[in-house]
């Protein structure tokens, strides 16, 4: 079995004093696991954050794969002196990692991880950056936050709440019996990590460290 796809490299681990574990989101064929050989003591070393092509290969649907991998830039590079812009970074590489199944392609939310990877080095405002990229993230995973209109009336004006389990926006007139279950606006990183929270707990999984962390630094 043979899969290729442009892909980003977001994880490696090492397997031995050479090779490495790498899972590499890929833009036609999703999330891939495979050994990436070499990738350790190469003088092309592999690096997490760098984009470019992904061959995997594998004798059986259900085996772990070899990576071949081509990389074109390191897109980690201008933002590995910012501390906060690389911990957005982990967050989102932890996120794909913890939350997608394999080899399921999600095109659109790959586009918008370049994006964001692209974005961040220039931003002013990486937090607003990275919470549009995990509203993206919670689209795919089927909490697709529609903020336009109210749930409960149809109004388009004063919505200033999210309802936690349609993830559609609530005017303050049908907020009102239920402020204390409901969300506030506008969206924030903790508005994210709840609806995150309760996929990870559907998944059987845990929110990962890194996402965390960004919410304890933020406070």
């Amino acid at each position: 079995m043979k899969l290729e796809s442009p892909g980003i490299l977001i994880a490696m681990r090492p397997f031995d004093e050479k090779n490495a574990i790498a899972h590499i989101f890929t833009r036609e064929c999703g999330l891939l696991t495979g050994m990436l050989r070499g990738a350790i003591t190469s003088k092309n070393k592999a690096l997490v954050g760098q984009i470019g092509s992904a061959t995997w290969n594998a004798r059986l649907d259900s085996a772990l794969g070899v990576f071949h991998w081509e990389s074109e830039r390191n897109l980690a590079a201008p933002i590995m002196m910012d501390a906060q812009k690389l911990s957005f970074m982990n967050s989102a590489f932890d996120l794909i990692c913890t939350m997608l199944p394999e080899r399921e392609p999600y095109i659109n939310l790959y586009d918008k991880t370049v994006e964001l990877l692209c974005a961040l080095p220039h931003t002013s405002n990486a937090t607003n950056e990275y919470v549009n990229w995990e509203i993206c993230l919670l689209g795919e995973l089927g909490y697709a936050l529609d903020l336009t209109h109210c749930s409960g009336c149809g109004k388009t004006t004063d919505l200033n709440y999210i309802s936690p389990k349609t993830a559609r926006a609530v005017c303050d007139s049908c907020a009102a019996p239920y402020l204390s279950v409901l969300y506030k606006m506008p969206v924030t990183l903790d508005t994210t990590l709840k609806f995150l929270g309760k996929i990870c707990s559907t998944q059987g999984a845990n929110i990962p460290n890194s996402r965390i962390l960004l919410n304890n630094k933020k406070n």
